[in-house]
């Protein structure tokens, strides 16, 4: 089981702040937290912070232990992070990538369990056919999904994702988040996931924290986190959250208008 808890942390650069006094309070095992925010608000560089790639200031409390009094090797094993953009450039296949990974946080595994582990993997993500095609000549989405794989085989504490679905169709960003959901389900893990459709993250996550201008704008159960109030604050659009047929909520926009030049320019 793990719990995570963020008691006023500052992330940044040197000379600029980018997340001011995030405070969220205790995250429950098994829970899906949906990060969300207009670009460059800072969603990417909390999750490198949480990872151990980046710095910050505050506290970040996992099951009571905190993150940065961790080893690597520890903070490595508890903590699975997904980064937005993956390497290209390697010629590994896929199976490698994935065993790498594991092997380089299970030392408890034998070789059978970890080709076990790996297999399984593989599969609940159903992407076996990619397990023996070279990274270098997959695509955005395959790539991603690999890199998904290679969080999963370690089953870390927390999955930190970066915009997981960013470069898939609608069938595989269903399979991505159903397959997270059942391995929060069965391992009392917890997830947080970037990602930039709100209406994907308000269906199927069960915690939003929406950022803008810097803060924290709201955290909490989606019907109280994403509201008109809160989508005029982060996004500057007029919106509103609705229920469709299946009871289902779903975001509405007004049009907005095109700023176009004066006339004769």
């Amino acid at each position: 089981m793990a719990s995570l808890k963020i008691e006023t942390i500052n992330v940044g650069y040197p000379g600029k702040p980018v997340l001011i006094d995030v405070t969220l309070p205790e995250i429950p095992p098994g829970s899906l937290v949906g990060v969300l925010g207009p670009n460059g608000v800072g969603k990417s560089t909390l999750l490198r912070a949480l990872a151990g790639l980046g710095p910050y200031t505050g506290t970040a409390l996992l099951n009571g232990e905190n993150l940065n009094g961790m080893s690597h090797f520890r903070r490595a094993q508890r903590i699975g992070y997904l980064p937005q953009a993956l390497p290209q450039e390697t010629s590994l296949v896929a199976y490698e990538a994935v065993l790498s990974a594991c092997r380089a946080v299970r030392p408890d595994l034998d070789k059978t369990r970890i080709d076990a582990a790996v297999e399984r993997v593989f599969d609940v993500l159903g992407i076996r056919p990619l397990a023996f095609q070279a990274l270098n000549k997959m695509s955005g989405g395959q790539r991603q999904m690999v890199g998904l794989a290679q969080v999963i085989v370690r089953r870390p504490s927390v999955m930190l994702l970066d915009e997981p679905t960013s470069a898939l169709d609608l069938r595989w960003q269903l399979t991505v988040l159903g397959t997270v959901r059942m391995i929060l389900g069965r391992h009392e893990g917890l997830c947080l996931m970037a990602l930039h459709d709100i209406n994907l993250a308000i269906r199927h996550c069960d915690f939003i924290a929406l950022f803008g201008d810097g803060r924290l704008l709201a955290f909490g159960p989606p019907a109280e986190a994403v509201t008109s109030d809160i989508l005029s604050q982060a996004y500057g659009i007029a919106g509103r959250v609705e229920t469709c047929s299946r009871g289902l909520p779903f975001v509405v926009t007004e049009p907005t208008q095109p700023i176009l030049p004066p006339t004769g320019q």
